[in-house]
């Protein structure tokens, strides 16, 4: 067996980073594995203006290299590769990257969560330049502007209503006639007068990648098949997030979509693993609660390891 680390961080992103920073200033030497997208979902999104300490804002980029430099100069060691595989039943904990095996005495886990989008190449070229998956995140950057929002269940609703404070139109496009988002969320979406449907659509694609901002979306009609194009200055899809869970997959304990349970604080169902950030967080999936949860985390992994100690 290897050296035995006394914590491994399984993902980067706020809530990793963050992790290895306590976790590190704890003198517990931990080993963080970014992943082969280092950073998170942050990584594809241009201006966070909603991040406290940044009065005039910062590219998301930027602003996980800082939480990096910060982790690393208190002495987290960082791997750019994923974990493809864990063993949680016994201790010390085995994870498999790259075929090579460590091990630890606890385990964090800051994988996140992926949010679904729809599949076209004009979508993800031009994510962050008028398309969106985070309402809250980028909502403000579309004063007056005319938006349309993709999605037919509360999420949908929640982010539609929220779009409505700074757009002065939002249009939710819905596969179907009927929405499944629970009563009272669509009777709030359908009393405001800033929203209405388009029903019996889907995206098809995004215009115009060639000029690097959203110009207009191609839709198509589910029932006649008839193609039509809808001028618009945002496209937000809320068609729901998947956590980035499959190698704990009869490991940790889930909800039915996939997210961590978590007990007292940032305990998972195995003692001696945590998890922070949007792995375990269906509700806010915020930067700022990311780093918060990452923070309770590698804290709660150095109460818990004083407890095995002697």
């Amino acid at each position: 067996m290897s050296d035995v680390r006394n914590v491994i961080i399984i993902g980067s992103g706020p809530a990793g980073y963050t992790a290895g920073l306590y976790a590190s200033r704890a003198s517990l030497k931990p080993l963080l594995f970014e992943g082969v997208q280092a950073g998170g979902q942050l990584m594809i999104t241009t201006d966070v203006e909603n991040y406290p300490g940044f009065p005039e804002g910062v590219q998301g980029p930027e602003l996980m290299d800082l939480f990096k430099k910060q982790a690393v100069r208190f002495g987290t060691e960082t791997i750019p590769q994923n974990v493809d595989e864990v063993d949680f039943s016994q201790r010390p904990f085995k994870l498999v990257s790259e075929g090579k095996e460590f091990f630890a005495k606890s385990v964090i886990v800051s994988t996140g969560a992926t949010a679904k989008l729809l599949g076209l190449e004009s979508e993800t070229a031009l994510m962050g330049y008028g398309v969106s998956a985070c309402a809250t995140c980028d909502g403000f950057f579309f004063q007056g502007k005319d938006v349309c929002i993709v999605g037919g269940g509360d999420t949908a609703m929640e982010e539609a209503t929220f779009l409505t404070k700074f757009a002065s139109k939002v249009h939710v496009i819905h596969r179907r006639e009927e929405l499944r988002a629970s009563k009272i969320m669509v009777d709030r979406a359908m009393k405001n007068e800033k929203i209405d449907f388009i029903w019996n659509s889907e995206v098809i694609d995004v215009l115009d990648p060639a000029q690097k901002k959203i110009e207009a979306i191609k839709l198509r009609d589910t029932v006649t098949g008839e193609e039509t194009v809808r001028e618009t200055q945002g496209l937000f899809i809320a068609i729901g997030h998947k956590p980035n869970t499959t190698i704990f997959e009869g490991q940790l304990d889930m909800d039915d979509v996939g997210y961590l349970k978590t007990t007292q604080t940032t305990r998972t169902s195995v003692e001696g693993v945590f998890a922070c950030g949007d792995v375990m967080d269906p509700v806010w999936r915020q930067a700022i609660t990311a780093a918060g949860t990452g923070c309770a985390s590698a804290i709660d992994a150095e109460r818990w390891l004083e407890t095995q100690e002697g």
